[in-house]
């Protein structure tokens, strides 16, 4: 703790990262940021923008980077982005700011900050081009948490055709994210198709009856093919949950190779 005390006096060390380092999180007005879920959990914090004014957003993302030099944000808007960019700007200039527009989701990096590197490729798949907001959110995240991530879009079953031309291609991958709204059949059949783990992931897409995702999150959890499913328009859980299954991988897999 000495040590610390004398960074801090020293300037080496901010006050909210020394907070961080001891407690676990650092305060500041718009809240408690949780600097030390990623060590506790695997999943990187990442600051969630509904409900939240823009002022609010800026603070937790300049906490962010001070205390774990990244800050991710979700469900932000064009408008907010350029708010955080703006803050980041003034207080850590060099950092690397990034925002994913049609995610919605904007991630600063600190000069220095290395991303993990896992040995594992994780394939986010979608229906049609109206799932692609919780499809990017789970690209951003379990390209955080350092899977490879690719892309396989409108492969949906109303033109299954298009699924069976993409077919290999899945069967190579780790682990699959599955996005799909209106009845959510696709993971279903991604899932009885491949012998890699499904996360489906039901969208807010679609009209009619049970509408705004509860349809394709009911299809999905009485899949008759063995998959699991997280909660409508979640796709921060589905990139984690997909990044976990990435480290486990990757750990096994540098195991084997330290066998061999």
């Amino acid at each position: 703790m000495r040590e610390l005390l004398e960074a801090v006096a020293a300037g080496e060390v901010s006050p909210a990262e020394a907070e961080a380092q001891l407690a676990g999180y650092a305060t500041g007005d718009a809240g408690r940021y949780d600097a030390a879920r990623e060590s506790r959990s695997g999943v990187p914090e990442a600051v969630l923008a509904d409900g939240k004014t823009p002022v609010e957003i800026a603070d937790l993302s300049v906490t962010a980077v001070e205390t774990t030099g990244r800050a991710i944000v979700t469900r932000l808007s064009e408008d907010g982005a350029a708010v955080v960019r703006q803050r980041l700007g003034e207080t850590h200039p060099e950092s690397e700011r990034t925002y994913h527009e049609r995610a919605g989701v904007f991630v600063a990096h600190a000069p220095g900050f290395e991303l993990p590197t896992l040995d594992a490729t994780v394939g986010v798949v979608t229906a049609g081009t109206s799932d692609a907001v919780p499809a990017g959110e789970a690209s951003v995240i379990a390209s955080e948490m350092g899977a490879t991530v690719e892309r396989v879009n409108d492969v949906g079953v109303a033109g299954i055709a298009r699924l069976f031309d993409r077919l290999d291609e899945l069967r190579e991958l780790d682990v699959l994210v599955v996005a799909a709204g209106r009845e959510g059949a696709l993971p279903t059949v991604v899932a009885g198709l491949v012998d890699t783990p499904v996360i489906g992931l039901p969208v807010s897409t679609g009209y009619g009856h049970a509408g705004e995702g509860e349809a394709a999150l009911v299809g999905m959890l009485q899949s008759c093919t063995a998959l699991t499913t997280v909660n409508v328009d979640a796709g921060f859980t589905a990139g984690a949950q997909a990044g976990l299954v990435s480290r486990a991988l990757d750990c096994a897999r540098e195991q084997a190779n330290t066998r061999g």
